[in-house]
């Protein structure tokens, strides 16, 4: 499967998903569709359909936006130094559809690496484990769980 930005994805986006990944923007805390999400399946770039992050790996972490432990395949996120808004923090984009996603903070479960990945609902586009295969990501299977 190849994964990139395209014009007809672009075009897609609703302004908020497209302020968010091509803009750098954040929505606002506990606003987001997936930050209450507790269906098993993946989470994917909603822009280049790339597998960011998994079910399994998410948890409540009370910041208001879908929080998770670690990427799906981490050849699949970058992470990029951010300097503003008067703060130093890690900004994380995915790798081939080059969307702003959020950012990761080193305050997450110490048991599981100790990250949280904080991440834009309107970055992501959720696929329920049972449509996975059909859509291509039956590779992933495995790493979703019932949470």
């Amino acid at each position: 499967m190849t994964y990139q930005k395209t014009e007809d994805a672009l075009a897609r986006l609703t302004p908020e998903q497209f302020r968010v990944t091509q803009q750098n923007g954040t929505e606002r805390a506990f606003t987001g569709e997936y930050n209450d999400n507790k269906k098993p399946g993946i989470y994917v770039d909603i822009v280049s359909g790339e597998p960011l992050f998994a079910s399994s790996d998410k948890f409540e972490s009370g910041c208001g936006w879908p929080s998770f432990t670690k990427p799906i395949e981490l050849a699949n996120v970058t992470n990029l130094r951010d300097t503003s808004h008067g703060m130093t923090r890690i900004e994380v984009r995915s790798a081939h559809g080059d969307s702003h996603l959020g950012h990761v903070f080193p305050d997450g479960p110490k048991d599981r690496g100790g990250l949280r990945y904080c991440i834009n609902s309107a970055s992501l586009r959720f696929v329920h484990r049972d449509d996975m295969e059909a859509e291509g990501y039956g590779a992933y299977l495995t790493q979703v769980e019932d949470i």
